[in-house]
């Protein structure tokens, strides 16, 4: 009798146990349904890239980022900072992005199109009349519709900067009409956009990435390339032969700063709220930082003797491109670049 009841004991004693262990897993279970919402303990080190240098608005945008994130999340979201096309130029560096083998950059829009042509239409030749229309299209409806759109490649395409609007250098003479660019052999972005808009302007233009059209201006290979007013202070183009620049403003460059959709899906939604916000602050912080710099680096410039053309008649140069927005009316919609020529 004694065994029976030790028995019966045990056995109740057995299922206390197994119930308890029942509600434990069930609780477990409830976290990790909720990991993707809410912060764990996890920490995460992210590398970032771009492909200019340590003293360019991208690169001072993005370390003001990184500090600002990493202490909003207490230290568990690191953002390591890489300059210089170390993680790959700008094309590399998106492709990188799209396979989920890159975290993080922030890029000028033209070696985007390369993965994500509808981006290509704000690389439109003389789309935009100044910063401020082209703030007002990218932060509104139609840049925010890119942006989102950037998803079904694989990239988050979280906040815009720029990197300016883009002006003519050259080592043969003064441009100021479009029949000054016949026969120049010009560095382009990787970008069809582009090579049709120099093409039709009469130059020859040759696309390369950045980290070698620096060799090519100092050899002869090129004669001349296109870059906002900073990258020409920065990279002492006045050093690589070019010693006329001319304001055409042909190009306005947008710059995206981007995640990789692998990476993003991988933190949890509170960091990546944080993110989204300290990435607009930077893009932000890196369009008024540009803005600066046109200002000074143009000094810089003139100081090391280089001859700058500023008044510049535009009307000639807008004419010879007809052509390109005949081109690619098709594919982005007269409607939506008309859209874009209109925004007051």
């Amino acid at each position: 009798m004694k065994k029976k009841r030790f028995l019966l004991v045990a056995l109740a004693a057995i299922m206390f146990i197994f119930t308890g262990c029942s509600k434990s897993s069930e609780s477990g279970g409830e976290a990790d349904k909720n990991s993707g919402e809410k912060a764990s303990g996890e920490t995460f080190t992210l590398k970032a890239g771009h492909s200019l240098t340590e003293d360019h608005p991208y690169h001072i945008g993005l370390l003001e980022m990184a500090k600002n994130v990493e202490e909003r999340t207490d230290g568990k979201v690191k953002i390591e900072v890489f300059p210089l096309s170390q993680l790959g130029a700008e094309r590399e560096l998106t492709e990188a992005l799209t396979l989920g083998t890159a975290d993080m950059s922030v890029s000028s829009t033209a070696p985007i199109v390369n993965f994500y042509p509808e981006i290509g239409i704000v690389d439109m030749p003389f789309l935009f009349e100044s910063r401020e229309h082209a703030y007002k299209v990218l932060d509104g409806e139609i840049g925010q519709e890119l942006l989102k759109g950037m998803e079904n490649i694989g990239i988050i395409g979280l906040a815009w900067g720029e990197n300016g609007f883009r002006h003519i250098t050259n080592a043969k003479h003064p441009i100021t009409k479009p029949a000054d660019l016949k026969g120049i052999k010009i560095r382009t972005q990787e970008n069809p956009i582009h090579l049709d808009a120099f093409n039709a302007l009469g130059a020859k233009p040759t696309p390369m990435a950045w980290t070698e059209a620096l060799t090519a201006l100092q050899q002869g290979v090129v004669d001349g390339q296109e870059n906002p007013i900073v990258v020409a202070d920065t990279y002492k183009l006045f050093d690589a032969n070019q010693k006329y620049m001319t304001l055409t403003g042909h190009l306005y460059s947008p710059a995206v700063i981007m995640f990789s959709k692998t990476t993003w899906d991988k933190l949890p939604a509170e960091y990546q709220e944080i993110l989204s916000e300290e990435a607009k602050k930077s893009g932000d912080q890196i369009r008024e930082l540009i803005k600066k710099s046109d200002e000074d680096s143009l000094k810089v410039l003139k100081e090391q003797g280089m001859e700058i053309i500023e008044e510049v008649d535009v009307s000639p140069f807008r004419e010879a491109i007809q052509p390109v927005y005949e081109k690619y009316e098709s594919e982005f919609g007269k409607e939506k670049i008309d859209a874009i020529l209109n925004t007051k």
